[in-house]
């Protein structure tokens, strides 16, 4: 198949713009926050630290820049999670068969979410020592 022709069948899969591709765009966001909240116990874990955290951060005599970092950084938890899961989706529909790129592509997102969690510490810590 032609490239111009798959990128022509890709446009009409597409099949919306302007504010109804928002307002469906919403709809799936919104759904995949909900499809994290139910089945990934990380990403419930990450709520309930982002609950804690960004409230804290109100509390806390800093900057307005301090503050801002304080709370992207949880935010960033919570999307690397997201990356995270999506990751082992993805994996878990091509194949529930144990192999080494499979477990590669498992182990890097689980990586990328270890020094999310560790960047949270450190940036905490740096701004409240």
């Amino acid at each position: 198949m032609p490239s111009d022709s798959i990128a022509t069948n890709g446009k009409a899969m597409k099949g919306r713009s302007g504010f109804s591709r928002i307002w469906y765009a919403s709809g799936y966001s919104a759904a995949g926050l909900k499809t994290a909240y139910i089945g990934e116990a990380a990403f419930r874990q990450l709520v309930l630290l982002n609950l804690l955290l960004i409230p804290a951060a109100f509390m806390l005599d800093v900057s307005r820049v301090e503050r801002a970092l304080l709370i992207a950084v949880v935010f960033l938890g919570l999307i690397i999670e997201l990356l995270n899961s999506a990751i082992e989706a993805t994996v878990d529909r091509i194949s529930l068969e144990v192999h080494p790129l499979s477990r590669q592509a498992k182990d890097m997102g689980s990586a990328a979410q270890l020094l999310g969690l560790i960047l949270i510490v450190v940036v905490w810590a740096v701004i409240l020592l």
